[in-house]
């Protein structure tokens, strides 16, 4: 092969090189070999992730399933709850109400969502949103998965709420950043 067209070859694979690892901070890896189902009410792996300690959040499909390019959570939300305002640095997220109501805050826009209605959050726009009705249910996409299922199960296994420090520290370690408080009813 020639020089220039070698580097030429090189310049066009580069961004798909770049854009592959930039963005999970890891190579890509193969997705599952064959299909799988979770049962309703279950997580992937049989464990149970829960947010403040009585919302169950159960993880559906796992990074470790789509080579680190995709989560999915089922939220079932017991209390009118939710969390802090944070940034995603690294993923886009995307939610559908499948019951109940919501109040989300994405930058200086608030949206109310019902069930059916889904709303996409892109990274690094700071967002949080917090159930308004007594019993609420979404499924939420993390693409790509980056860090998320190990922050989750890290915050569920604390035995009570992280110190702001500690919060912080953890946002950080998994690609996000608390920008303030959740909100309240």
């Amino acid at each position: 092969m020639k020089r220039k067209q070698f580097l030429l070859t090189a310049l066009a694979i580069t961004p798909t090189i770049v854009w592959g690892e930039s963005l999970t901070g890891k190579k890509s890896n193969k997705s599952a070999d064959k299909p799988f189902v979770v049962d309703a009410g279950k997580s992937r792996f049989g464990d149970v992730i829960m947010f403040k300690g009585v919302n169950h959040n159960d993880l559906k499909i796992s990074s470790k399933d789509t080579g680190g390019q995709l989560s999915v959570f089922e939220y079932t939300g017991f209390e009118k709850t939710g969390p802090s305002l944070h940034v995603h640095l690294y993923q886009d997220e995307i939610f559908t109400i499948t019951e109940g109501e919501y109040r989300f805050v994405v930058g200086e826009t608030t949206h109310l969502l019902k069930a059916g209605q889904t709303i996409f959050l892109p990274r690094n726009i700071p967002h949080t949103w917090i159930q308004l009705s007594e019993r609420g249910k979404m499924i939420y996409f993390l693409q790509p998965a980056g860090k998320m299922e190990e922050f989750f199960i890290q915050m569920s296994a604390l035995k009570q709420a992280p110190s702001p420090e500690e919060s912080a520290r953890f946002h950080k370690e998994h690609g996000m950043k608390t920008v303030g408080p959740p909100l309240s009813l």
